[in-house]
């Protein structure tokens, strides 16, 4: 494809999660992609990105404000627009690029709750444009393995999956610290982080929710809590005391996050670094739910967002065996060390030679059987390559796949339907059938990127 016909884009919302789509249309995929122009509520932050482009790749990319998107998409000829903003404003910025003639690339969550969901499927429908969810952990190799051994039928028909995964007190803290910690705003981790998590199971099972019920709490971090235990409650990072907190994030120790957010609050007054232990937070740190699939499968979950290593361990039983797929992303957090992991370190016969260290690992033992280990071929960059992958299917064009791992609007829904229902569960104490939650959306099997 000449540069002359590349697919031309704007990218809306000029945090942290922008830059690696900005990256891919400015390198490896330019021949491809155009970057038009970057809107945020705040210029600064659009400023940032700005002379990171104009020092990187030595172009100048335009800027416009979110509310003129739908004139800017009509009088600039836009074909896709990129949402990297922060949950809540996902569902008017999708309807808007959809209903102005846009294809749509959004970062999960699609949206927050049913009300908004059922707004984006009413755009779907009558604009008949395309949204893709940017699901990564479907193209990291070690969940693609996982896919392949179920689909190979390995271990017969699956019958239950048990699922836990931990956030370590740098990643999950950092949802304390943001503006996922008011609900609204992010639907919870429920929705905000484990729509990832749900979005692999009804991949791996090529199945749909039914059912959710759901308990948990804020066990950990908030206020009260902090009072509690005889915890610091810093109100921000930022102080003069961070450097003997580890739950304190100093955006000045990182000139990144001080140049885009420390240096840029006054523009809108959104602070980075919020204490963990003080203020309001209306989010769980501690999730657990039980999941009927319509298929027969039941899911167990579980999610903990101050655990000190971070990773996930997944159990599929089926009818002829079990899989077991380990994986530790960072063994430990070591605040004399900066936060540094472990190093991975296994011996030769592949087993660990401390009580944890970083790495990866997917079994199946069949049912009269030895356990047999099933390799795990990473590649290049970020969640084994994983990343690289979806960007180039992104912008390139879906590629002939076997496990169809670019997610649509269907595939959205039905990862934020489980958290949505599970949210209804926490306030009902009951369990929610997800043709009740308000979706308005046919999540069946039937069902396709359109309504």
């Amino acid at each position: 494809m000449s540069t002359a016909n590349r697919t031309r884009y704007v990218l809306i919302g000029t945090g942290n999660r922008c830059e690696m789509y900005l990256t891919a249309m400015l390198g490896e995929h330019h021949d491809v992609a155009e970057l038009v122009a970057l809107a945020d509520t705040n210029p600064g932050r659009i400023e940032y990105y700005q002379d990171v482009v104009e020092q990187t790749f030595g172009e100048h990319v335009e800027s416009f404000d979110p509310k003129d998107l739908a004139e800017f998409i009509a009088a600039n000829k836009i074909d896709r627009v990129i949402i990297t903003s922060p949950d809540y404003t996902h569902a008017e910025l999708v309807c808007t690029s959809l209903d102005a003639g846009a294809d749509v690339i959004v970062e999960k969550p699609l949206t927050v709750d049913a009300a908004s969901t059922a707004l984006i499927a009413q755009a779907v429908e009558r604009s008949g444009r395309e949204i893709i969810v940017t699901f990564n952990y479907r193209y990291s190799p070690r969940n693609t393995a996982l896919k392949q051994a179920i689909d190979e039928g390995l271990i017969g028909e699956v019958t239950s999956i048990d699922f836990s995964w931990v956030l370590d007190t740098v990643h999950g803290a950092d949802y304390f610290r943001r503006w996922h910690r008011i609900k609204e705003n992010s639907g919870g981790l429920l929705v905000h982080k484990s729509s990832h998590h749900f979005d692999l199971v009804n991949w791996w099972l090529s199945d749909t929710p039914h059912s959710v019920y759901a308990a948990g709490g804020l066990k950990f971090y908030g206020a009260q809590n902090a009072e509690e235990r005889g915890q610091n409650a810093s109100e921000r990072g930022t102080n003069e005391h961070s450097a003997t907190e580890p739950f304190d994030l100093d955006l000045r120790s990182d000139e990144r996050l001080e140049k885009l957010y420390l240096k840029n609050e006054h523009l809108d007054g959104y602070r980075r670094d919020q204490g963990v232990f003080s203020g309001e937070i209306t989010i769980e740190d501690n999730l657990a739910l039980t999941v009927q699939y319509a298929g027969g499968p039941v899911l167990s979950y579980s999610l903990n967002a101050h655990s000190p290593w971070e990773g996930y361990r997944v159990a599929v039983n089926g009818t002829e065996g079990r899989l077991e797929l380990d994986v530790v992303e960072r063994a430990a957090v070591l605040p004399a060390a900066g936060g540094s992991p472990v190093d991975p370190s296994f011996s030769d016969d592949g087993q660990d030679t401390r009580t944890r260290a970083k790495g990866e690992r997917l079994v199946v033992q069949r049912h009269w059987g030895e356990a047999t280990e099933i390799p795990i071929i990473n590649g290049e960059g970020s969640h084994g390559g994983g990343d690289k992958l979806l960007l180039a299917e992104l912008f390139r064009g879906s590629q002939a796949d076997r496990y169809a791992r670019q997610a649509g609007f269907i595939d959205g829904v039905r990862a934020i339907a489980i958290g949505i229902c599970g949210n209804q569960s926490l306030r009902t104490g009951q369990a929610i059938e997800v043709d009740n939650a308000g979706l308005e959306v046919d999540l069946s099997l039937r069902a396709t990127a359109g309504i």
